[in-house]
């Protein structure tokens, strides 16, 4: 079928299309319940999907609870993001062994999987096309990311509602997939067996299909799914005033509301590790105590951590007024200058993770609605 052609089918032939990505040599992931929360691991179909589940989130505050229909995809989105796959919270980047003709480099070769990363939301397929930019756009490839990025598989959700701290529409990420993705789902509330009505978006998504059985959707359906989308654009959860906010953030870096943060803000990093697209890391060396093996180890890492910034003499940043200044204004301001876009993609994880519950369309509405408030530090130094 075309690329953009519709398709529905049945939760039966939902549970064949997961176990015919698998048996195609795929890595499934998905999500799933675990620990009070649902997260991304590996499934082998429908049955381990979170049926009947949702999540409840504000700023600090995250909850599952059960629903009163068996949906499949009845949720937003929870501390994980697919940035765990792709770019790997630790990894070993080279070892160094000593052997009898001296000393040996040897690459970290584990075996990268072939992933399919089968339920991600529309503002997730925006962060993975965010850290593409950073990883595999510029004379310097991430090889990590290039490997464990290639060929990936992707089954988007469009979203049937909106969580409470969301804000994709401000940012233009959501809640319908347009685009990255071999097959886009929406979920159909009709009946206890509802159907889902899948959009084509590549051969190799077409191609997927042809091992289920899946019917042309009918002009009503299609419809209905339009306006499962439309709804859920229209009950965002929280919204970002966008227009000139780069320019904003960029001329008040002495406003007084860096202060404000600060006096709430734990510098936990929390933020930063939910965030889908955050992607600081840290290098560590590390040797056996015969001294016979070194390896390089990389990390994740936070600018709101004193050491990020640590050069000669101590830190650039030594106040969290700062820290949390460097993290948002490069996250809606600076990122643009170095990737053409923003780096938030409105997910809305760093308010719902964030222990004392600062949100982020708050802190860039008060500095809209009082520019030039400035801190009494002279030198800014927030």
């Amino acid at each position: 079928m075309p690329i953009g052609d519709k398709v529905c089918i049945s939760r039966q032939e939902l549970d064949a299309l997961i176990k015919a990505i698998g048996a195609e040599g795929y890595e499934v992931v998905g999500p799933t319940v675990r620990d009070g929360a649902i997260v991304y691991d590996g499934i082998g179909g429908v049955a381990d999907l979170p049926e009947g589940w949702t999540d409840r989130q504000e700023a600090g505050r995250y909850r599952l609870e059960r629903r009163d229909d068996d949906a499949l995809f009845g949720y937003v989105v929870g501390p994980h993001s697919w940035k765990q796959f792709l770019h790997p919270a630790r990894e070993t980047l080279w070892r160094a062994r000593k052997s009898e003709t001296g000393l040996k480099i040897e690459a970290d070769d584990a075996e990268v999987p072939r992933y399919a990363f089968f339920g991600v939301r529309p503002c997730e397929i925006a962060a993975i096309a965010i850290q593409d930019k950073v990883f595999l756009d510029g004379p310097y490839r991430d090889r990590s990311y290039d490997l464990r990025r290639r060929d990936n598989f992707i089954v988007a959700i469009n979203c049937g509602e909106a969580g409470g701290t969301c804000f994709c529409t401000s940012m233009g990420t959501g809640p319908k997939a347009t685009t990255g993705f071999d097959l886009a789902l929406t979920e159909l509330g009709d009946g206890s067996d509802h159907p889902f009505l899948i959009e084509i978006g590549s051969a190799a998504g077409d191609a997927m299909l042809a091992a289920i059985s899946a019917q042309a959707a009918s002009d009503a359906q299609i419809v209905a799914a339009d306006a499962i989308s439309a709804h859920t654009a229209d009950n965002m959860g929280r919204q970002m005033e966008t227009a000139g906010l780069k320019e904003l953030l960029q001329a008040n870096l002495t406003h007084k509301q860096w202060d404000d943060v600060a006096e709430r803000c734990l510098t936990c990093g929390n933020c930063t590790m939910v965030c889908p697209t955050c992607f600081c890391t840290t290098v560590e060396d590390h040797s056996d105590l015969a001294g016979e093996v070194a390896e390089r180890v990389r990390s994740w890492d936070s600018c709101f951590t004193m050491d990020f910034s640590f050069i000669h003499g101590g830190s650039v940043r030594p106040s969290t007024g700062a820290r949390y200044r460097q993290w948002m204004t490069h996250k809606l301001a600076n990122w643009i200058d170095q990737f053409g876009t923003s780096g938030c993609v409105g997910c809305g994880r760093c308010i719902t993770w964030c222990p004392v519950g600062i949100d982020i369309t708050e802190e860039a509405a008060a500095i809209r609605a009082n520019p030039g408030r400035v801190t009494e530090d002279a030198h800014g130094r927030a």
